[in-house]
């Protein structure tokens, strides 16, 4: 505080706000700026070369133990890392000794269980980006789902994001966990109440683990955090003492994180027949294409492509849960009945490969996800569909309409390139070949 006092009062410009000058004690510290002062920064640093460590800990499924559910949080802080990532480790560790004591009981999955300690996060994800591209052939053919926390405990409020077949199970599990900040109440009454409906986001960014796993292995992912944009991220604040006098003095928001990731985890490894459900993704999807058709108006530039693949997801996805239905309904327990119920399973699992593009986003390859990933331009309108916002952000300096034919070309080429992902996904849900 003394430091920044002394900056303040060198500036010139407006006076500092009242807010600033009551948390700093004084009538008068200083303005605002600009200038004219000029601040140097050292920063000292030891470059090294240092080996990465991923722990792992495996609980094998006893009925199909090829099938995984991947729970991770990464290890390595900037500081402190209370925060960032300390809280999401300990909630990973309590699961694991949650499991540990359902162990001790007899119990073992369904599917196997692979609880991942991630290394080098901060880093740009090295420890779960390296493991996921050594393994791709296994994760690819293997995988149901990857559960990422990073930062469990920032604050209050619950922000969860997944993709959208995960939707219902998430909003499912979230009625069976106590709200930490209301006595009586379950966490979706207070979540739902906060946003006015379900708010869950979705998976564009490449700040977390589950990156590697979602935008270039096709696995379906959630992210949980609770609280969001704390004060001292990345600081040497980020520590145990903020941690317990304003991120969760009580650790019960640590708990309900706990509850929701732990919950659904045995979802996903337990359920005979996994509860994917695909009509929230063609629903999304559709939501996609409204604001797209909305920003091309006026163009030449054709949806139905997209449109088309659309309304083929949806009637697989209806299908599908028609089929589902039927099968838990079957009480059968022979092999014939056990098969029926893997081929349906491994359908639900890889429709979200499809998704997948070979040769990933112009530009920037190692990304395949046609429907969630980064973009190359931040000021872009849309937060989907990234070969398409790309193409756009490349031909509309002036405007959609401005780029020409040639600039027109390469959107529809993109809009096709995304009907054949999400084409794709609807043919691996129906079991077909394309």
């Amino acid at each position: 505080m003394t430091s920044a006092e002394t900056i303040l009062k060198s500036l010139e410009g407006a006076e500092m706000p009242y807010e600033w000058r009551k948390s700093m004690r004084c009538s008068s510290c200083g303005r605002v700026g600009p200038g004219p002062t000029m601040l140097n920064f050292t920063y000292e640093g030891e470059r090294k070369m240092a080996t990465v460590h991923n722990v792992f800990a495996v609980i094998r499924g006893s009925e199909e133990p090829d099938r995984f559910v991947l729970l991770g949080n990464h290890r390595d802080a900037w500081t402190y890392g209370a925060v960032d990532p300390n809280s999401g480790t300990a909630a990973l560790l309590d699961i694991a000794r949650r499991y540990a004591l359902l162990m001790r009981l007899g119990w073992s999955p369904r599917r196997t269980i692979i609880l991942c300690s991630w290394d080098a996060e901060e880093f740009g994800m090295i420890g779960s980006t390296e493991w996921v591209e050594q393994n791709l052939v296994n994760l690819g053919s293997k995988s149901v789902a990857y559960l990422n926390v990073d930062c469990a405990v920032q604050g209050p409020g619950f922000f969860p994001s997944a993709t959208p077949q995960l939707d219902n199970l998430l909003i499912e599990i979230t009625k069976m966990v106590n709200d930490p900040d209301s006595e009586g109440m379950a966490l979706y009454e207070r979540w739902t109440a906060a946003n006015r409906g379900i708010r869950i986001q979705r998976l564009n960014g490449v700040d977390s683990d589950f990156a590697p796993f979602l935008h270039h292995a096709g696995v379906p992912s959630v992210d949980l955090y609770y609280g969001r944009d704390f004060p001292v991220y990345h600081t040497a604040f980020d520590s145990y003492n903020w941690m317990v006098n304003f991120g969760d003095p009580f650790f019960q928001r640590h708990v309900a994180v706990t509850g929701v990731w732990g919950l659904l985890a045995l979802r996903l490894a337990e359920d005979p027949i996994l509860p994917f459900n695909y009509l929230p993704y063609a629903a999304e999807l559709q939501d996609y294409t409204h604001i797209l058709s909305d920003l091309l108006e006026g163009s030449s530039i054709s949806l139905h492509p997209i449109t088309a693949a659309i309304q083929e997801l949806a009637a697989a996805a209806k299908e599908t849960l028609e089929e589902a239905k039927k099968l838990k309904e079957d009480e059968a327990t022979d092999e014939h009945a056990a098969l029926k119920r893997r081929i349906l399973n491994d359908r639900l699992m890889f429709a979200e490969r499809g998704f997948l593009d070979a040769e990933g986003l112009q530009g920037r390859p190692w990304f395949k996800h046609m429907v969630y990933g980064p973009r190359n331009d931040g000021e872009s309108e849309l937060d989907f569909f990234p070969g398409i916002a790309n193409a756009i952000s490349r031909s509309s300096s002036g405007g959609v309409n401005s780029g020409g034919g040639e600039h027109n070309a390469a959107i529809q080429h993109e809009i096709w390139r995304t009907a054949r992902a999400i084409q794709r996904a609807a043919h691996a849900l129906k079991g077909e070949l394309t």
